[in-house]
């Protein structure tokens, strides 16, 4: 009898667990708290789950919208005006200034650009569009029409256009040089621009080499003659002389020969009477032909064609001089 109630008790017990997982379960999918788990709880349950999968649909959406926003900018690089003011952009040395061209007007993502970033043939440089020149607060010589520009070596925010480049430099330069001499009082100087020709010449004779049992070996020995031709004097004058003030270099700034002879006409114990040396022109110009291999391929990437190569002239420049005499 004991056990016929234990089994009724179990019965029961297991009737009300039952009971409650069913209550528990209609309460969970009873969408309008009415108690009971029909067909408007079907509908209701029906609309979450799609609300839920809009939301996915639209959460995919968007995930896909904003990597196709990011592979654009990507590929098109653009510049803002407030990329301008942040740490991780610089101003490359070599730019080109050219229209919007139809690429970036037409994308959103480059709505309100003012230029935008490239990379060719090993060289980055940033393309500037015209119309908003203004924003990067850049000057440039002798105008903005030009198409390519490389930095002054003596001003980060200036820019001379590219065809001009070495020869506006060597007027520069000359100026220069003419300003320190009037600057430490000198009563005459001249500048005058010579260029390197290497002459190679044979001459027969023992080369000097002694063998054991042979002796000194006769032969050609190659020697090269470093000489200069004088193309012009650039520049010359008679001053009446006076005390010295200490110049403003530019671009004589790094160049040791023009330093010393400031620091020895600046010194009063030990006067200065005359000074000559040669200064390389190589020296004070910003592009080297390193750079300047790079900056031809991008030209020839680009279809720009012209007189001649940037490496040509960089190369003329290494073998360019200014001879630099100065009295006091």
């Amino acid at each position: 009898m004991e056990k016929k109630n234990r089994f009724g008790e179990l019965i029961s017990s297991a009737g009300k667990t039952a009971k409650n997982l069913f209550d528990n379960a209609v309460q969970a999918v009873d969408q309008n708290d009415d108690g009971k788990f029909n067909f408007s709880d079907i509908a209701e349950i029906a609309e979450n789950v799609g609300d839920a999968m809009k939301k996915g649909t639209q959460v995919v959406k968007d995930g896909a919208e904003e990597k196709a926003r990011q592979l654009e900018l990507k590929a098109l690089q653009p510049i803002f005006s407030d990329s301008l003011d942040s740490a991780d952009f610089f101003m490359p040395k070599f730019i080109r200034v050219t229209e919007r061209d139809k690429r970036h007007a037409e994308s959103e993502v480059c709505q309100g650009s003012i230029g935008y970033s490239s990379d060719q043939k090993g060289l980055h440089f940033i393309n500037l569009f015209r119309d908003s020149l203004e924003a990067f607060g850049l000057a440039f010589y002798p105008d903005n029409e030009s198409e390519f520009y490389y930095v002054d070596p003596s001003d980060r925010d200036r820019y001379i256009a590219l065809d001009e480049y070495f020869s506006y430099l060597k007027i520069a330069r000359v100026n220069e040089l003419q300003k320190i001499a009037q600057d430490l009082g000198a009563k005459h100087f001249k500048v005058t621009y010579m260029e390197e020709k290497t002459a190679f010449s044979e001459k027969k004779g023992k080369i000097g080499i002694n063998l054991k049992g042979v002796g000194n070996s006769e032969g050609k020995r190659e020697i090269t003659e470093k000489k200069y031709d004088k193309i012009e004097i650039a520049a010359e004058m008679e001053c009446p002389g006076h005390e010295p003030m200490k110049p403003q270099l530019k671009y004589m700034q790094r160049d040791p020969s023009i330093q010393t002879l400031v620091a020895m006409r600046m010194d009063e114990s030990a006067p200065l009477m005359r000074q000559k040396f040669m200064l390389k022109m190589s020296n004070s110009s910003g592009i080297k032909e390193a750079d300047a291999v790079k900056i031809d391929a991008v030209l020839k990437g680009l279809k720009y064609s012209g007189n001649t190569t940037v490496e040509s002239e960089a190369k003329n420049e290494a073998r360019r001089y200014l001879e630099y005499e100065i009295e006091f």
